[in-house]
C-alpha cells in the first residue's frame, strides 16, 4: 500500500513538472537562444570564429528544445503523438539527439579555438579562423547525423518497459543509443572542454609572465602603435569576454548534464535486473527530472553571455534593440 502511494505521488509530480516546468524552460530557452542568434550575428561579433561556434550552437539548441520539449509538454496532458506514432517518434528522437550533439561539440570546438588563440606560437594562432570554424561546424553536423542514424531503426513508439513511450525497442538498441549519448554526446565534449580550458589558462599565465617583454617590443614604434591600438584593444576585449563566458558555460553544462549521464549509465547497466514497480517509478521520475535539466542547460547560454564577461554582449544587445 505504501509503495503504491509513493508511486502515485511520484507520477503526479512528474506530470506536473512536465506540464509547467517544461513550459518555463521552453519559453526561457527559445527566447534566449533567438536573442543569441540576433546578437551574435551582428557585424561586431560574427567575424570571430568562437562567436560563429556560439551562433550555430544556439541554433542547434533552438532545434533541440523545440523538438524535445514540445513532446514533454504535451505528455503532461496525454497529447504526445510521438508516444503512439512510430514515424514521429523516430524523427523527433533523431533531430533532438543530433542537434544536442552538434550544440555540445561546437562548444567543445570553441574551447579548442580559445586555446589556439591564446597560444604563444604564431602557427597555432593561425588555425583560429572563421574558415576553419565553418569547416569544423560542417564536419560536426555530418558526423552527428551519422552517429545517430541508428535511431531511425532503433526507436519505436508504444514502449511499455522503458523510461519513455518513445524509446529503443530492443536491449541492444537501448544499450547503443544510451552509451552513445552518454559517452560521445556528453562526456567526450565535456572532457575536451575541461582539458583545453585548463590548457588555455596555462597559456594565459605564460602570456602574462612574458607581458613586460612583449610590451617593450610593442613600444619600439609609437606611431604604428597608435594606429593599431584601438582595433587591437577591441579584438582583445572580445576575445577575453568570449573566453570568460566559455568557461562559465562549461561549468553550467557539466553541472546540468552529468546527472543524466549517470542516470543513463545506471539504467543501461541494470537493464537486465528484475525491479519492483516502485523502483521503476523512481527511475522514471529521476529520468524526467535530469532530462529537463539538460534542456535547461540548452536554454542558458544567452543568460550566461549577458550576465558574465563584461559589457561586450550587453552592448551588442543594446545596439540590437536600438536598431530594431
Amino acid at each position: 500500500m505504501l509503495d503504491r502511494n509513493i508511486s502515485e505521488t511520484l507520477d503526479h509530480i512528474s506530470i506536473q513538472v512536465n506540464r509547467y516546468f517544461s513550459i518555463f524552460i521552453f519559453l526561457f530557452g527559445t527566447t534566449g537562444n533567438i536573442l543569441n542568434c540576433l546578437v551574435l550575428s551582428r557585424p561586431s561579433l560574427r567575424s570571430n570564429p568562437c562567436t560563429f561556434y556560439f551562433l550555430i550552437s544556439s541554433i542547434a539548441n533552438i532545434i533541440s528544445i523545440t523538438c524535445g520539449l514540445t513532446s514533454r509538454i504535451l505528455s503532461g496532458w496525454n497529447m504526445d503523438l510521438t508516444s503512439t506514432n512510430a514515424f514521429l517518434c523516430k524523427f523527433r528522437a533523431f533531430i533532438m539527439l543530433v542537434s544536442r550533439s552538434i550544440a555540445f561539440w561546437l562548444i567543445a570546438l570553441a574551447t579548442v579555438d580559445r586555446w589556439l588563440l591564446s597560444s604563444y606560437r604564431h602557427q597555432r594562432r593561425q588555425y583560429s579562423s572563421l574558415k576553419n570554424a565553418q569547416q569544423g561546424t560542417i564536419a560536426i553536423i555530418i558526423l552527428s547525423s551519422f552517429l545517430y542514424c541508428q535511431v531511425l531503426y532503433c526507436y519505436d513508439a508504444n514502449m511499455i518497459l522503458a523510461p519513455l513511450r518513445c524509446y529503443g525497442k530492443t536491449i541492444i538498441c537501448r544499450l547503443v543509443t544510451d552509451l552513445t549519448y552518454a559517452l560521445v554526446t556528453i562526456l567526450c565534449p565535456l572532457l575536451i572542454m575541461c582539458i583545453f580550458g585548463l590548457m588555455t589558462i596555462s597559456n594565459i599565465r605564460r602570456i602574462h609572465s612574458n607581458k613586460s617583454t612583449q610590451s617593450k617590443l610593442l613600444d619600439i614604434n609609437d606611431n604604428n602603435k597608435k594606429t593599431i591600438k584601438p582595433k587591437k584593444q577591441k579584438r582583445k576585449r572580445i576575445d577575453r569576454y568570449l573566453r570568460h563566458v566559455l568557461f562559465v558555460q562549461i561549468i553550467f553544462l557539466t553541472i546540468l548534464t552529468i546527472p543524466q549521464v549517470i542516470e543513463k549509465l545506471y539504467t543501461t547497466l541494470t537493464m537486465n535486473q528484475r525491479k519492483s514497480s516502485l523502483n521503476v517509478t523512481i527511475e522514471e521520475f529521476i529520468y524526467n527530472i535530469v532530462l529537463l535539466l539538460t534542456y535547461l542547460a540548452s536554454g542558458m547560454p544567452f543568460y550566461i553571455y549577458t550576465l558574465s564577461g563584461g559589457n561586450t554582449f550587453r552592448n551588442a544587445l543594446t545596439d540590437l534593440f536600438k536598431t530594431k
